[in-house]
């Protein structure tokens, strides 16, 4: 079998965590998958890959020789972008995944992006799932938080941070909170997505760490549906500033314990390794960069 063609079947399990999966970004059958990884493995001596009947795991040895089929195919492909002349010119369809509450503040760039380069086309998706970038062939996700697979790439675009609020209704029927540890006694509306799950961390006025474990009617993977729940006084939230920040200046929502300082988040670009980005992908991060460090005041009003 051909050598370079089983490095890239071998790279592909190893990237998917299966040989079906490989089977279906390659287009060709998981048989031919699994004659690929054999042959590799026949002619190094050594065994690459873990099997199980569920998915696939690589060795030690594996781990090391991946790392190096990586740095090879990466060469291999720029080496063509660079006799085809596709780098100089970003083209081709750009598949990005946002998350919900960042597609307004993607938009624009997407729109200079499209403008300025005729040759490129946008399959722009949204949703709160991490999605899976090459199972899903995706070129790069935008998240609110670091995603959860550190294989992956991440370019930090912005940072956040949410803010303590409630309604002047919920402070009339339930009083005033005067100290962290009282969140307990309230309802507390929590996202799904916050990566301390139900421990809300703060830093206090000297910069110490400080947090507190909350419970309450409702938790949702929706910005949004968090954002009603507190303005019509159903409990207390933790929310993106740039979110309710609206809110905050007409005094639909009143902001809580200021002293306390939620902990900051970045917005990021997500992407799978490469050695050598594509120049639609290169030129659309590039874009995102600038446009949110002119943002970044807007991005974090409570700053």
């Amino acid at each position: 079998m051909d050598r370079l063609t089983s490095i890239e079947v071998f790279s592909r399990v190893a990237e998917t965590g299966g040989f079906s999966a490989a089977a279906r970004k390659l287009n060709m059958s998981t048989t031919m998958v699994s004659n690929h990884v054999q042959a590799l493995e026949e002619r190094l001596g050594v065994r690459l890959l873990h099997r199980t009947t569920r998915k696939v795991n690589l060795t030690e040895i594996g781990k090391a020789y991946y790392d190096r089929c990586v740095q090879i195919l990466a060469d291999i492909e720029q080496a063509d972008d660079i006799a085809g002349e596709l780098q100089s010119v970003p083209r081709g369809t750009l598949r990005i995944h946002v998350a919900t509450h960042m597609v307004p503040f993607v938009a624009g760039v997407v729109a200079k992006l499209l403008s300025t380069y005729p040759e490129v086309k946008v399959d722009l998706r949204m949703g709160e799932a991490n999605v899976d970038l090459i199972e899903e062939g995706y070129d790069v996700a935008l998240r609110m938080t670091p995603p959860p697979d550190s294989s992956l790439i991440v370019r930090s675009l912005a940072t956040w941070r949410h803010v303590l609020c409630c309604s002047h209704n919920y402070l009339e029927k339930h009083g005033r909170v005067q100290q962290l540890a009282e969140l307990t006694e309230h309802n507390c509306a929590r996202h799904l997505n916050y990566p301390f799950g139900d421990e809300w961390r703060f830093f206090d006025r000297k910069g110490a760490p400080a947090s507190v474990r909350i419970s309450g009617s409702l938790v949702t993977n929706s910005g949004e549906a968090l954002r009603r729940t507190v303005i019509e006084g159903a409990g207390i939230g933790l929310l993106a500033g740039f979110l309710v920040r609206d809110d905050l200046d007409s005094g639909r929502l009143v902001r809580l314990l200021p002293e306390y300082r939620p902990v900051e988040m970045s917005m990021n670009a997500v992407y799978p390794h490469r050695h050598h980005l594509s120049a639609k992908v290169r030129t659309f991060i590039d874009m995102l960069v600038q446009h949110s460090a002119e943002q970044q005041k807007l991005i974090n009003p409570y700053s």
